[in-house]
């Protein structure tokens, strides 16, 4: 009986501590972006972080005053990107200049999710869902 309680205890406290880390370690789309207002930059990128569980990169955009601000991107996370036709190192490189194609976070800041990166070249690659989608819609 001690052993079954004990067991139960170890238990419950497991749930207990792991519950908010993955509550925490998602959310949708519509919750922090706006599948209303699409946006079009074009930047170099300044920096790729290829973690999960979404990929982020950044790009130094010039405004309509012609100051430099940086924008950050969230896509896909990195193994949708893989199946998409990405590879780490390689597909986007710091120095690139690029247009993306994105919907803008709902507070306003220059943040947005990425649908599609299109190169110099004219070479495009999917780099997130399109909204409205459930995957990454609203």
């Amino acid at each position: 009986m001690k052993n079954k309680f004990l067991g139960l205890c170890l238990a419950c406290l497991c749930v207990l501590i792991l519950t908010p880390l993955g509550v925490s370690a998602h959310h949708s789309f519509g919750a922090e972006y706006d599948g209303e207002k699409p946006i079009t930059l074009k930047g170099t990128v300044t920096r790729i972080d290829w973690e999960n569980p979404h990929m982020h990169f950044y790009l130094d955009v010039k405004d309509a005053a012609g100051r430099v601000v940086n924008w950050k991107f969230e896509g896909y996370p990195p193994n949708m990107l893989i199946r998409q036709g990405w590879k780490k190192e390689g597909t986007l490189k710091i120095g690139d200049v690029v247009t993306v194609f994105a919907w803008r976070a709902r507070d306003g800041s220059n943040l947005a999710h990425s649908r599609e990166v299109t190169w110099e070249n004219g070479t495009k690659l999917q780099s997130g869902p399109p909204a409205g989608t459930g995957g990454g819609g609203v």
